[in-house]
């Protein structure tokens, strides 16, 4: 279950992804498989080969990217999630989400 987005992020990263580039959308979130965590980072691109090769240049594995129809995205979460985004310098987020 997501919180703390809004609206108009959702639809933002939903045409970035449209359009092929890598999208980042960090939220509130609770899975109760994951009791530790309290936020994600969705990373979407619908050019398959370009999120693949992202998440090799953050030395992650692209076997775990979620092939959604529209969609297709790598969920970051916990300690990798941080030290992505700050080497992706995406201090906002991480001072919003107190990550």
């Amino acid at each position: 279950m997501a919180f703390g987005v809004k609206r108009h992020e959702l639809q933002e990263w939903k045409k970035r992804v449209e359009r092929g580039e890598i999208a980042l959308l960090t939220h509130y979130w609770y899975e109760e498989r994951f009791p530790g965590n309290r936020t994600i980072t969705k990373v979407g691109c619908s050019d398959l080969d370009r999120l693949a090769a992202w998440c090799v240049q953050y030395g992650l594995d692209p076997r775990y990217i979620h092939h959604r129809e529209h969609f297709p995205h790598f969920d970051l979460i916990g300690p990798k999630q941080r030290s992505v985004l700050e080497q992706m310098g995406r201090h906002d987020l991480i001072a919003r989400f107190r990550l």
